[in-house]
């Protein structure tokens, strides 16, 4: 996907980037799979602010995408890549033999008219775009949309450019290294999609100026040395101060480098490995 950069025309594209686009065949989703999506600016049925920081942007349709792909020995024709007004990567509408749309992550290198499948039988091709759960995708493949409960639809591994490698096999769990680095086991009976998703350099797109934020529906966030004591841990003091403590959320809550994670969660179990910053010289999935 090529970053596409303006003359300095303004102050705000001087240093703003944006997707070329290039990837897309078309501008208009399939209207039988989109769903109205009703904008809440960040407040509950009672109108109080539960998530900041969220107001506003452009009206928007829900695609409902296929995170499950449980539609086995159905083979499926890429009829168009399209853009996703609600993740960062790019969709993919499969049109199926027997006349039934869907839409599906985008994959890197998949392109219109190629063909896609999902099932659980070991002999499908393990080309990217096809699903299948993890005993049957050999050691060592790159996989996106991955399950965590058997039957229950993709959560991990699902914004651009994000992949994932299985790394092992045994005793009916499957060892996985996600793009944090973290190390993993998952239930082999959970699906996963071959190949990396599309749209890598979306993580390069420089926004330029606070306009094209709004523009996506996300508020200024406010500094917690900048505000009063009475609306955060970091708030007050003479001057410039620096907080006096270490960084934290408006909860309290460490925000740079503490452990958050409850120790009595179930999957803390299939944890291997937890995730490390590069900054401590862990290895972690280089995006390409």
């Amino acid at each position: 996907m090529p970053i596409k950069q303006y003359k300095p025309t303004s102050a705000g594209r001087r240093f703003s980037s944006v997707n070329a686009f290039a990837e897309l065949t078309r501008f208009e989703p399939e209207k039988s799979l989109t769903e109205p999506k009703k904008k809440t600016g960040g407040r509950n049925n009672r109108g109080w602010i539960t998530c900041r920081h969220i107001g506003g942007g452009h009206k928007q349709l829900y695609r409902k995408i296929d995170f499950k792909r449980n539609k086995d020995g159905v083979k499926a024709k890429v009829e168009s890549i399209e853009y996703d007004p609600n993740r960062s990567a790019f969709i993919a509408l499969l049109g199926y033999e027997d006349g039934e749309k869907r839409y599906i992550l985008a994959p890197m290198s998949l392109k219109v008219g190629d063909v896609v499948e999902s099932g659980v039988k070991h002999d499908i091709e393990k080309t990217p775009g096809n699903a299948m759960p993890l005993e049957a995708i050999p050691v060592g493949l790159e996989i996106h949309n991955i399950e965590s409960v058997p039957g229950q639809g993709g959560s991990l591994v699902r914004s651009a450019g994000g992949v994932a490698r299985l790394i092992g096999k045994d005793s009916g769990f499957a060892t996985i290294q996600l793009p944090s680095g973290e190390i993993r086991q998952i239930n082999c009976l959970c699906r996963a999609t071959i190949g990396q998703i599309g749209n890598p350099d979306w993580i390069n797109i420089r926004w330029g100026k606070a306009g094209r934020m709004r523009h996506r529906g996300i508020r200024p966030t406010v500094r917690g040395v900048a505000q009063n004591p009475v609306s955060h841990p970091l708030g007050g003091g003479e001057g410039r101060s620096g907080g006096g403590r270490h960084p934290v959320s408006k909860w309290g809550v460490p925000a740079k480098g503490g452990k958050t994670r409850n120790p009595r969660k179930n999957s803390s179990s299939k944890i291997i490995r937890r995730r490390m910053t590069v900054r401590y010289g862990e290895s972690v999935l280089r995006r390409r």
